[in-house]
């Protein structure tokens, strides 16, 4: 269970999501007029799924990481350079949403229709490439070989991440390691993108820089326990898309896997609600009842904590200022969120 000084920190997170995004209101604003400009085309089916995109929203918390990042070294967040790649950044995961999304067979994204559901994979499979390469053509315009290398680079660890979670597909003997590993690629990568960009364009010194590239991994890595304990202790109406899909579509993350360490006889059921694709012989709340029977949600939740504070941890010697505490927000906010 949380300590106390860990269910404070948690009860600070509603007054840290609204300082962290008031913090960079006007910039957010930015990135959305960016997003529509870097969304145009004079193809009219890539312009209107890219609306379609852009109005389907989001927390926008990598565009928000890359300039608070900026900002934090004592860079001008609003500049072009910052705005253009926030928005980069958003393409990217963006794209990754729309591939994920193929590949799940997902019907719903954020209470909407996904991409492939309503046009087709093909159109989605194609719009994800548009995505990922207008967001590398968005940045050459930096002249930046050192940005452009962590831009490929946490490109290949996403497609490695994807490839790895599709080879564990449907397998109850996941260890830790190899789960830890596919969330790092898939999702605490970009996050550490984000911030080390924005600490680049920002004129980081030797030293921030790390200190932001670490910052980002470890939020990534909270951000993402958070994601999947949500899947079992949230609804369709919060999260977006259906509850308890992540088991349905074969994946099984770090709750099922302590679930399993401790309780052995549980793999059968579960094996069954993946062998079924839905929960028809095993009921979802049966697996929650033994995920909080066996402590596994509490543990799960401890060990975003325990990344959290690794987060805030990084952020030691940086200059105070209304940014880097909005950064050391972010933690508190990533893991109290409710989707």
């Amino acid at each position: 269970m949380p300590t106390a000084e860990q269910t404070a920190i948690l009860d600070e997170a509603q007054l840290s999501a609204k300082r962290i995004f008031d913090s960079i209101a006007t910039e957010l604003l930015l990135v959305e007029e960016e997003f529509e400009r870097q969304a145009r085309s004079n193809i009219q089916v890539i312009a209107y799924i890219g609306d379609y995109l852009r109005r389907s929203g989001g927390k926008r918390v990598r565009p928000a990481l890359t300039i608070l990042s900026n900002h934090a070294v004592g860079g001008d967040g609003g500049n072009q350079s910052s705005i253009r790649m926030a928005t980069v950044m958003e393409f990217l995961h963006t794209a990754t949403l729309v591939h994920d999304d193929v590949i799940d067979k997902a019907e719903t994204r954020r209470n909407r229709p996904s991409i492939n559901s309503e046009f087709g994979n093909q159109t989605a499979v194609l719009m994800g490439d548009w995505l990922y390469m207008s967001a590398f053509e968005t940045s050459l315009a930096e002249r930046s070989l050192p940005i452009l290398d962590i831009l490929t680079a946490v490109t290949r660890r996403m497609t490695e991440g994807e490839l790895l979670q599709l080879t564990l597909l449907g397998r109850t003997d996941i260890s830790e390691e190899q789960y830890f590993d596919v969330i790092a690629r898939k999702t605490a990568y970009l996050f550490s993108a984000c911030c080390e960009i924005g600490s680049l364009l920002g004129k980081a010194t030797p030293t921030q820089q790390p200190m932001m590239r670490d910052y980002g991994m470890n939020l990534g890595v909270a951000f993402q326990l958070i994601d999947d304990l949500l899947d079992f202790t949230s609804s369709q109406d919060i999260l977006g898309k259906p509850a308890g899909a992540d088991l349905i579509e074969g994946k099984v993350s770090l709750p099922l896997i302590l679930l399993l360490q401790r309780e052995p006889e549980m793999r059968a059921p579960i094996q069954t609600v993946i062998s079924e694709g839905g929960y028809h012989t095993v009921s979802r709340q049966s697996l929650v009842d033994a995920l909080e029977r066996t402590g596994a949600l509490a543990l799960t939740q401890e060990r975003a904590i325990e990344y959290a504070e690794a987060a805030r941890a990084a952020l030691e010697g940086l200059n105070g200022s209304i940014h880097t505490e909005a950064l050391r927000a972010i933690p508190t906010y990533c893991i109290d969120r409710d989707r």
